[in-house]
């Protein structure tokens, strides 16, 4: 039996942290059957009895539409190299699901799970689902989390036709959990501005914290100081294989922000009032610019 045909539809989730337990959220309340793997098995045992139906293996593989990988980019690739030759079996059978994965950086994993997917006959998507909280883990998953937030996509390079089939197909797959907008590109263009929109306000956020006179904040912090914060709590594990998969573009942006702040810190040192506010101006006249963009 193809996947079509088929009267309840499967999707197969690997790791189920914040975002792989929220997907299996959302697929669970849409009615889908939701089969799990995750390496903790005391996580796997509470979302066996909670959201899943049973154990995605690759005797399972061929009842699922979709899988979504959701775990450490590296974690990703293991599993698809473990499980490619079963997720190929599925393809030539009429059966195969489409596979994407969730992890915040794309360039390791695309260039590594493309070439999988053509020698074995499977399809695979690179995908970033931009929601998430500060809290990680599956007691933090609810099935709300992408409600109208943007995803990106990256598909492989392949003709206009196929591309757009695959892109049509995912967009349909996807829709238990609710995207508010979808955005197509490159792995490469991914990584490029992800290192600043995600990964640089995490690095600020965190050294941020890291000043002496975070500890007497209690009293005098309001707004800003929640807000430049938030992103100060994280998964250092996570967050570091992400920051290392994408060194080069994250370490151009952090150098970007050093140069702008040394231009703060040098007005402020000469006590040069005029520069300072001009500086300043600056920052609200691209950021005002950016919002009327964004608002068009």
């Amino acid at each position: 039996m193809d996947n079509a045909s088929r009267p309840t539809r499967t999707v197969g989730i690997v790791g189920l942290g914040l975002i792989g337990g929220s997907f299996a959220r959302a697929y669970r309340d849409a009615g889908w059957t939701v089969l799990a793997h995750d390496v903790d098995a005391d996580t796997l045992a509470i979302a066996l009895i909670d959201v899943a139906s049973g154990r995605l293996t690759d005797d399972t593989i061929s009842s699922c539409d979709l899988v979504i990988l959701a775990a450490y980019p590296g974690a990703c690739i293991t599993w698809l190299r473990a499980h490619a030759k079963a997720l190929g079996a599925a393809a030539r059978a009429g059966a195969g699901p489409v596979v994407i994965d969730a992890a915040g950086v794309k360039g390791t994993v695309c260039a590594q799970a493309f070439p999988l997917a053509e020698q074995h006959g499977f399809d695979f998507v690179g995908a970033h689902p931009m929601a998430g909280t500060e809290n990680s883990g599956f007691a933090w998953a609810r099935a709300d989390l992408f409600r109208g937030a943007p995803v990106v996509l990256a598909p492989p390079a392949c003709d206009d036709v196929s591309r757009l089939k695959l892109l049509d197909r995912v967009h349909t797959l996807l829709a238990p959990a609710g995207f508010g907008t979808f955005s197509v590109t490159t792995p490469e263009e991914h990584d490029r501005v992800i290192a600043f929109t995600s990964q640089l306000a995490h690095v600020v956020s965190n050294a941020y914290v890291k000043s002496p006179t975070a500890r007497q904040h209690h009293g005098f912090s309001a707004g800003s100081y929640r807000d430049l914060t938030r992103v100060a709590h994280l998964n250092p594990g996570m967050w570091a294989e992400l920051m290392c998969d994408n060194a080069e573009f994250l370490s151009f942006e952090i150098g970007h922000i050093i140069d702008a702040l040394s231009a703060y810190r040098d007005a402020l040192d000469a006590h040069d009032e005029e520069g300072l506010r001009m500086l300043l101006a600056e920052g609200d006249r691209i950021k005002r610019a950016l919002d009327d963009a964004q608002a068009r």
